[in-house]
């Protein structure tokens, strides 16, 4: 199932929690080679998960992390704007109507064929709920092919380097034909989908101002 989290509530979730940050530094740290902070316990963690993020979790049959990522809005501090706006020519990117997404991560010791599209919908779900209008994300040539496959190639606003070494800033809508093919990857229906999010809002507690 999906799972939307705010930073403060990952405590609530604490074997989802430790599993999540667990598989995201055995992914960037140790099979893509990241230069990323990685504590003693194994998790990997950053600035912008201090800024109580909204995760987009998706949770095995046994409470696991299975895939994730992480939002931000723009109207605060982004890693696109804070570390890639020459790719844009200086512009930066603050809307209300446009999240950041960041840490797209999969376990590579709980795979499942499904998550990838899960998350896919739950960042459809999201914009849909809080009525935006764009995730705006910098992906890595290997990300082209998954967004490829589920239907979801991004805008690309700006990048460099060739080859597997090129890097882009992408701006990403859910379009309307993109939900049923991804309803089916996952195997739910959207009455599921959307339940799953509004399951996830009632269990909120109040939150400080983002952005």
């Amino acid at each position: 199932m999906l799972r939307y989290l705010y930073g403060h509530q990952l405590d609530a979730h604490p074997r989802l929690r430790d599993s999540m940050f667990r598989d995201r530094a055995e992914q960037f740290r140790h099979r893509l080679g990241w230069d990323v902070s990685v504590d003693e316990n194994g998790e990997e963690r950053d600035e912008y998960d201090a800024l109580n993020p909204l995760y987009v979790i998706w949770e095995s049959a046994e409470g696991l992390h299975g895939g994730s990522m992480r939002l931000l809005p723009t109207l605060g501090p982004t890693i696109v704007n804070d570390h890639f706006a020459h790719l844009l020519d200086g512009v930066r990117i603050e809307s209300p109507l446009i999240w950041e997404c960041t840490r797209f991560c999969l376990s590579f010791a709980r795979r499942d064929p499904r998550a990838s599209a899960a998350l896919v919908l739950g960042a459809g779900e999201v914009m849909r709920h809080f009525h935006l209008a764009h995730f705006v994300a910098v992906f890595d040539a290997r990300m082209e092919r998954i967004y490829r496959r589920l239907r979801v190639a991004p805008e690309v606003l700006g990048s460099e380097g060739e080859g597997a070494a090129r890097v882009s800033v992408g701006l990403w809508e859910m379009k309307p034909e993109a939900w049923q093919p991804t309803l089916e990857r996952v195997g739910v229906s959207a009455e599921r989908s959307r339940a799953w999010l509004a399951c996830s809002l009632q269990e909120r507690t109040p939150l400080p101002a983002m952005g």
